[in-house]
């Protein structure tokens, strides 16, 4: 139904009532949440800075458009359960002279995903694989990715699981789906025949259709005592490292030397503190001599 003789059809009730209620609601009609929240605030900015109405609607949709990015980027970030949120601005490149530190940077672009091509982390514990594969699962849910992030252990529990629920399937098209997987921890617990042929059959379902990156404690010659198989182990690595970039992170512990840092920084804290608390009662001393 429309009002008759303005011209141009007009939908009922743009022309009666509060005019900000009634755009109140049709911006929440339009999903317009960014629009509704900044329009009066942007118009008494323009008509103070003298900006037409097509550079104020401009502002107003960019306003949206980027809000509605934002929440699209913390959607996949939640979608992926990272444990934690970490970048390389936090990552100490120093601590793991081992580490190809333009090769990190240059993944983080995330054109390797583009390719469909693996990264695996290899390194003794604490040297900071598993902060780094969540960088770059960070990194490529900003850069619009879906990502996925699970422990091997993990994973494989899930895939058991569903096997026992008859979901195997569906969980299996889910995982292959994701454009980036994020396997942590490969080589912490051994894995069963049952489970290790699960995993195998994740890997080689990914092979050539999405990237995975995988970070484990063990060098390759160790695979077989996680997985108990020769075989299926030379059949893995056989589709992880076709097409891989190989991040070696053998060090010192990274966690031990932060550790160590903060526990030599509570002791000078706390010696600061007695040094002050002696000076203090020798500086009463003085005062309290007849």
């Amino acid at each position: 139904m429309t009002v008759k003789g303005t011209g141009d059809a007009m939908p009922v009730g743009t022309t009666s009532g509060t005019p900000q209620v009634l755009l109140g609601h049709h911006l929440k009609q339009l999903k317009l949440p960014t629009v509704l929240r900044e329009y009066d605030k942007v118009a008494r900015e323009c008509a103070r800075d003298g900006v037409d109405h097509p550079r104020y609607l401009l502002r107003l949709v960019e306003l949206e458009l980027i809000d509605r990015e934002r929440r699209v980027v913390e959607r996949r970030i939640r979608q992926a359960r990272f444990p934690a949120i970490k970048s390389l601005d936090t990552f100490d490149f120093t601590a793991i002279p081992s580490l190809n530190k333009m090769l990190v940077l240059e993944l983080t672009r995330c054109e390797f995903i583009l390719r469909r091509e693996n990264v695996i982390a290899l390194g003794n514990s604490g040297t900071g694989k598993s902060h780094v594969a969540l960088a770059l699962g960070l990194a490529a849910c900003q850069k619009g990715f879906p990502v996925a992030f699970t422990t091997a252990a993990a994973l494989v529990h899930q895939l058991m699981e569903a096997r026992d629920e008859r979901r195997l399937l569906k969980l299996q098209r889910e995982l292959q789906a994701v454009k980036l997987l994020v396997v942590d921890e490969l080589g912490y617990v051994p894995l069963s025949p049952t489970g290790a042929e699960l995993l195998f059959e994740v890997f080689s379902q990914r092979y050539e259709r999405g990237s995975t990156i995988v970070t484990s404690n063990l060098p390759f010659e160790d695979w077989t005592s996680v997985l108990g198989s020769e075989r299926l182990t030379g059949a893995l690595l056989d589709r992880l490292t076709h097409h891989v970039h190989i991040l070696t992170m053998n060090g010192d512990s990274y966690r031990l030397k932060q550790s160590a840092g903060h526990r030599r920084a509570i002791a000078s804290a706390a010696e600061a503190e007695r040094n002050q608390a002696n000076t203090t009662n020798s500086e009463i001393g003085e005062i309290s001599k007849p």
